[in-house]
């Protein structure tokens, strides 16, 4: 089973060279620590940051130089800063190879839910609805299971959509699944994890085709 380095180790895979990628909150910041040291990225945060690099080390902070979840960042040699008109219109402007996003739920068809759990407080959307609409692919990072146990995989998802029909893959805890045509393809295991538990904690349709890898991280 992975931990939230991992499942970031792992999605770091998926990153290649020239890519620009942006980061949403949560897992997805931790991927900028993991890319390999022979490729170029450049790193996009929508409030106004290109060229971000690795978390700082403690104690070289510096708490202007933040991520759009107002954790303090690094900035690589030729970083650039700029209002968020520009950001979103980078964004909006399909000029982003990458995003990755943390979620609440997937549905099958590569719905997601990542911004509102009715009832509870929240400040707004903020740029998830712009990334999702805009972005064409997305890679969500996310546990497999809430809390109670419950799987996050779904066939529909049962909270407020932040986008439909658009994420592409999904790293959890237990896998690594592509959106296909009638559900979730399982491709890798996470290790020490068997298919029939991943089968059990998803709801949504899982397709597995042959033997199935465990991953490499």
């Amino acid at each position: 089973m992975l931990d939230k380095t991992s499942i970031a180790k792992r999605i770091a895979q998926e990153i290649k060279n020239g890519f620009y990628v942006n980061l949403g909150i949560g897992i997805p910041t931790l991927v900028a620590n993991y890319i390999r040291e022979d490729i170029e990225v450049e790193f996009q945060s929508e409030n106004g940051v290109l060229g971000m690099g690795p978390f700082p080390f403690e104690g070289e902070e510096d708490a202007d130089i933040i991520n759009a979840g107002k954790q303090t960042i690094t900035a690589l040699p030729g970083a650039s800063f700029f209002d968020s008109a520009l950001s979103f219109s980078m964004i909006r402007g399909k000029h982003v190879d990458l995003t990755i996003l943390g979620a609440m739920e997937v549905a099958e068809n590569g719905d997601i839910a990542n911004w509102k759990i009715p009832g509870k407080m929240v400040k707004g959307m903020g740029g998830a609805m712009d990334l999702v609409a805009s972005a064409e692919n997305i890679i969500v990072a996310m546990m497999h299971t809430n809390k109670a146990g419950e799987s996050k995989l779904l066939k529909k998802c049962s909270l407020p959509l932040t986008g439909v029909g658009c994420v592409k893959k999904i790293v959890t805890n237990l896998a690594f699944l592509e959106i296909v045509e009638g559900g979730f393809k399982l491709v890798e295991r996470a290790p020490g994890v068997s298919v029939e538990t991943i089968r059990k904690a998803t709801e949504g349709n899982l397709i597995i085709t042959g033997e199935v890898p465990e991953m490499k991280i």
